[in-house]
């Protein structure tokens, strides 16, 4: 059995299964117009009533969810007219208004710039340490893992996995072998990196 909140997986409701872990997608498909916080928005949907609209509490988290990454002014603006890293920072912030208890996200960081990447790791870990939330992604880069992450699960192929905290997965061994390719661990002060050998 997976319990997710005390609460068997299995058996919950979509909608209750909806309010409690949300999925960010590697891709985004934006059919039909909309505004980037009509977008933010989609998020309250598992929270709303049948045949229920988005009221003023919706609103205010939905627009919070894209002050937290940096879209608090474009909020009328137009979908499609947004480039890649600020689409990919309107899909989190519609996770954030979602408010789930789980996060699974995939590739979450693809089409960020560096300081929004940086921003994007600290906010999850900011909701992972003070609202207790559970935070799963699939991340490639291996030095934003070791700065943030508290445990990696490294997939070989043909059913070979390693898993556990980081410091003891993350090495230079380890990443070597997952890779195909020689890898070094630098250090700097308490600091560990990685880079091609």
């Amino acid at each position: 059995t997976i319990a997710l909140c005390g609460e068997d997986y299995a058996a919950l409701a979509a909608r209750r299964a909806a309010q409690l872990r949300g999925l960010l997608p590697q891709g985004h498909l934006d059919a039909f117009q909309s505004t980037v916080l009509e977008t933010a928005l989609i998020g309250r949907h598992p929270h709303l009533g049948r045949w229920h609209w988005e009221g003023k509490e919706d609103e205010r988290i939905a627009r919070e969810a894209l002050a937290a990454v940096d879209l608090a002014g474009l909020g009328g603006r137009e979908v499609h007219t947004l480039s890649g890293g600020e689409r990919q920072r309107l899909a989190i912030a519609a996770l954030l208004a979602q408010q789930p208890r789980l996060y699974l996200l995939d590739e979450p960081l693809a089409h960020l710039d560096l300081n929004h990447q940086i921003a994007v790791l600290e906010l999850l870990s900011r909701r992972a340490r003070d609202e207790g939330v559970g935070i799963v992604m699939v991340l490639h880069d291996i030095n934003l893992a070791l700065r943030h992450a508290d445990r990696a699960l490294l997939l070989f192929g043909e059913g070979r996995t390693l898993e556990g905290p980081v410091e003891a997965v993350l090495t230079a061994e380890s990443l070597s072998r997952l890779y195909g390719h020689p890898l070094r661990e630098l250090r700097d002060g308490g600091a560990r990196h990685f880079v091609p050998a």
